[in-house]
């Protein structure tokens, strides 16, 4: 049986220090892995070893295998944890680490490439008995063979690429007369993004939950799963707020889908902590959309109504250790809800905003937990993805979570940068959330009034603060003026800010 004395993690923010923690609590010494931008990132800080690989374009740096392997050979790590993103799904770099003698916490290659594409996805499920949505089952050559395809199917259809994920090359069709050119703009950001512009096409599920659970497998054929996840408030095919148990779901139907995730991973032999997604419709029809062959983004609302360590399970099955839980021994405890913070404007399109930051306060108490990696005087990089943090809650029941939730969102503060901390607090003050009665929709039904009361908390906060520093200077204006001094500064500021309160 292996013994890892060392991993490297190949990842970098938040991801990478979460990995790091459950490693120094096993024991376990850490490597990291840093670009340009990243030199003062806390991962680097917290490691016990870390490594340059290269500039801060991440094509040129957490995306370079080869050097990632290099430092694991001069590191001598027994292994590398890929965390999300970047390697974590790439079967090539998953073979070149069983080459050079390095374990890699996750899956095989084939598994990777066989989930990986989604159409051979699609077919092995079929193949298991796992219900898929409606469509193609081999990729589409050309925008006629779209056209022929979408008539039988009938409108609406999604078309997707057959390599792709986070909402790249996806369009929705609802009128035929889109058709040719919404497929060739599918297929011409597939192949940007993926370098291969293969796609297919699925029935259009509207208004959909976003279900999915999460299995753990080892190297003995022992599989489980340890429930499910309500990932449906999204925007851009992007989940922002994820919580479980899911407020849609019922015991028997939970029973059903947990023993088809199970029935998912088992087709392909699965090893690891991965994830199988479902499509949930308004009458509890489901279907199966997807597989992630790699640890979630909101794994920690698992961990916390189970009260298992993810990461550390990653790391025992991959020493080849059998898993030590069984399916009848699981149960959930509680209720949990993360929030993704992202360093972003929601107000100006969700636009990123990086920059430095001057302040952080970041939530503490009973039943909150934060993932993060940023602190006072950091830059964060223009480079990667906006998320800065996850704020993770739990309470008895899902309405005691939501009042923690509001009371950590209120709690965190951060300036130098926009955050959309105000725009998920009030997510959790809408009908729609609190009731438990959302979809996938519930972005685009609810975006005028969220957009709206945001905007209007900014300006109000921002008059506020103006008010109270037009006050201030005039208290300076007054203390010189019985000097003999007003000071042209402070007349200018003064006029600035007065002006900004005029126009709010």
């Amino acid at each position: 049986m292996l013994k890892i004395t060392k991993i490297l993690v190949a990842n970098r923010g938040e991801i990478a220090i979460r990995i790091m923690r459950t490693c120094r609590e096993m024991g376990i010494a850490t490597v990291a892995v840093f670009s340009d931008a990243d030199r003062t990132s806390m991962h680097v800080r917290y490691a016990d070893e870390a490594y340059h690989i290269g500039p801060s374009a991440s094509s040129e740096s957490y995306l370079n295998a080869d050097k990632i392997i290099e430092v694991a050979k001069k590191s001598k790590a027994d292994a590398i944890h890929p965390g999300y993103g970047f390697l974590s799904e790439n079967a090539s770099f998953s073979r070149k680490c069983a080459e050079n003698g390095i374990k890699f916490i996750g899956p095989s290659p084939e598994v990777i490439n066989q989930m990986g594409d989604k159409i051979q996805a699609r077919l092995t499920m079929i193949a298991a008995g796992v219900p898929v949505v409606p469509g193609t089952t081999e990729s589409v050559k050309t925008e006629k063979d779209a056209l022929d395809t979408i008539r039988q199917i009938g409108l609406p259809v999604m078309v997707k690429a057959s390599a792709g994920g986070g909402g790249k090359g996806m369009r929705l069709i609802t009128e035929e007369k889109d058709i040719v050119s919404l497929v060739r703009s599918a297929r011409s950001e597939a192949k940007s993004s993926f370098g291969n512009d293969s796609v297919y096409i699925e029935k259009y599920i509207s208004s959909p939950h976003h279900i999915e659970f999460q299995v753990l497998g080892d190297q003995h054929g022992n599989t489980i799963h340890l429930f499910e996840r309500e990932c449906s408030v999204q925007r851009r095919h992007q989940k922002l707020i994820e919580e479980t148990p899911s407020p849609l779901m019922t015991p028997e139907l939970r029973e059903k889908m947990g023993k088809y995730a199970v029935d998912a991973a088992r087709a392909v032999n699965y090893e690891g902590a991965g994830t199988i997604e479902f499509l949930v419709d308004n009458d509890l029809n489901f279907y199966f959309l997807e597989m992630n062959t790699r640890l979630q983004v909101e794994h920690p609302i698992t961990e916390r109504i189970t009260g298992i360590d993810l990461v550390k399970q990653q790391i025992l099955i991959a020493e080849g250790h059998p898993l030590k839980m069984k399916q009848k021994d699981l149960r959930q405890t509680g209720h949990a809800i993360e929030c993704r913070i992202y360093a972003e404007d929601t107000d100006n399109n969700f636009m990123p905003s990086p920059g430095k930051i001057h302040n952080i306060t970041q939530p503490l108490g009973l039943g909150v937990r934060t993932d993060g990696y940023v602190y006072e005087g950091y830059e964060i990089p223009i480079y990667y993805d906006s998320m800065i943090s996850k704020l993770i809650v739990w309470a008895e029941n899902r309405t005691e979570a939501i009042k923690r939730m509001k009371r950590a969102l209120y709690e965190y503060k951060i300036t130098g940068v926009k955050t959309s901390i105000k725009f998920l607090e009030r997510i959790m003050d809408t009908d729609d959330f609190r009731s438990g009665n959302y979809d996938t929709n519930f972005i685009e039904k609810n975006k005028t009034e969220l957009l709206a009361i945001s905007k209007r908390t900014h300006e109000s906060e921002d008059m506020i603060i103006i008010a109270a520093y037009i006050e201030h200077l005039d208290q300076l204006n007054i203390a010189h003026t019985s000097k003999g001094m007003y000071p042209a500064q402070n007349r200018w500021k003064k006029y600035t800010y007065q002006k900004n309160f005029e126009r709010l």
